[in-house]
């Protein structure tokens, strides 16, 4: 049963207040609030656990290690990837996708082939590319997205070339909340002989990822956009391509042996793995993880589609009000359908002027152009105001974030 009063107990910081107000944060397409269960999980380890992983000889080692490499499995097991080798640990989603962009580039690429990207990627599906395509003279394509806020899949296929070395797209955008059919873009890729790489990271929090079923190439998340801890994300390869890759970065846990003449390198995953690890944000990730499964997908997905669907509902109350992306939730992952973000503007207001009144009435929410220029270049505006949910939003929430809208919309 969806108990939202026990799961909102599990996070204390919504009980507070800001400038004399309950706080109402709906800024989670940003980063979500983290249940004490994961707090403490972490406060424990630095408490009784505390030692470097991997090599060490003594207890605390190597109760530290077992910890991390059972976390690296939690990961394997929660979106389904074949092998433990697999799960690369990095800082986040955008390192992860720096890490293919990087290495993927080096071992397979040369100037004048070609990525292609969608208009509504995140600038960390983007930038990255453009590094490349400035240091090894690759080439960026793009697919444009449609009025209504989805992908233009007629002009995606025609976007492939006998140049195209790889398709690196957003499951979820970060704006419109478009659910992209990458199910399609995965199949029509590989029919071409293209691998794939999927930017998990509004996706992962919100719907059961299956790698094996989607027969991704790639996919990456992060770890405090799904109730874990920062600094801490996931980078699913296939092995037939990871093996193929040189490392990303050198140093420490990724060598086998190392002289001043050669060095060889570890085998997967700590290849990719240089340094000390966030062994305690490791432990984090897989105690959030077990979080979001003993509250289960189904009811996150049931709690958080009526929650979008009664935003837009109520927005739409409001004079003046435009909300962008597809219309409702939909009843499946279709390209039509939208996931716990709402992104408005009201009128003529701008979206930092109703951000910060928004605020002040103790609304937490995210203006600007969110990492994401290009979509907002062909939306022709320079911003939007974002409301995004997670599993411990509520009714109350969604009705006094539209009060307080209307409220500041009657200001102006």
């Amino acid at each position: 049963m969806f108990n939202i009063k026990a799961i909102r107990k599990d996070f204390p910081i919504l009980s507070r207040q800001v400038y004399g107000k309950p706080l109402v944060y709906l800024d989670n397409g940003a980063t979500t609030q983290k249940p004490l269960c994961v707090l403490d999980a972490m406060r424990e380890e630095y408490l009784n656990v505390n030692a470097n992983v991997h090599r060490g000889v003594h207890y605390l080692s190597q109760q530290a290690t077992e910890l991390h490499e059972a976390a690296r499995q939690t990961v394997q097991r929660f979106i389904n990837a074949p092998k433990p080798e697999e799960i690369i640990f990095t800082r986040g989603t955008t390192e992860s996708i720096n890490l293919v962009a990087s290495s993927f580039t080096e071992a397979f690429m040369q100037a004048g082939d070609e990525v292609i990207v969608s208009q509504m990627e995140h600038h960390s599906n983007i930038v990255p590319w453009q590094l490349m395509a400035a240091r090894r003279g690759i080439q960026l394509r793009v697919i444009p997205v449609t009025d209504s806020g989805e992908l233009d899949m007629d002009a995606f296929q025609k976007l492939f070339s006998p140049r195209t070395r790889l398709v690196s797209v957003c499951h979820v955008s970060n704006v419109l909340g478009t659910v992209n059919p990458v199910e399609q873009i995965i199949k029509l890729s590989h029919d071409r002989g293209v691998p794939v790489l999927i930017d998990g990271a509004q996706s992962a929090p919100h719907f059961q990822i299956d790698v094996q079923t989607l027969d991704c190439d790639f996919y990456a998340f992060s770890g405090h956009k799904m109730y874990g801890p920062t600094g801490i994300g996931v980078l699913y390869g296939k092995q037939q391509w990871l093996d193929r890759m040189p490392p990303y970065q050198g140093g420490g846990e990724m060598i086998e042996t190392v002289s001043f003449e050669k060095t060889t390198f570890q085998e997967l995953p700590y290849k990719f793995e240089a340094g000390t690890p966030d062994y305690v944000a490791t432990h984090g990730l897989a105690t959030a993880i077990d979080y979001i499964q003993s509250v289960g997908f189904k009811q996150i997905e049931a709690h958080e589609r009526m929650l979008t669907d009664y935003c837009i509902e109520q927005l739409l109350t409001i004079p003046g009000m435009r909300i962008f992306g597809p219309k409702n939730s939909g009843d499946d992952q279709s390209p039509t359908c939208r996931d716990a973000v709402v992104s408005f503007l009201v009128g003529d207001i701008h979206h930092m002027d109703m951000g910060t009144l928004l605020d002040r009435l103790g609304i937490a929410v995210r203006t600007g152009h969110h990492c994401a220029q290009p979509l907002m270049d062909r939306l022709n505006i320079l911003g939007t105001v974002r409301a995004s949910f997670a599993l411990y939003n509520t009714r109350d929430d969604v009705d006094a974030l539209v009060a307080a809208v209307r409220r500041v919309s009657q200001m102006f």
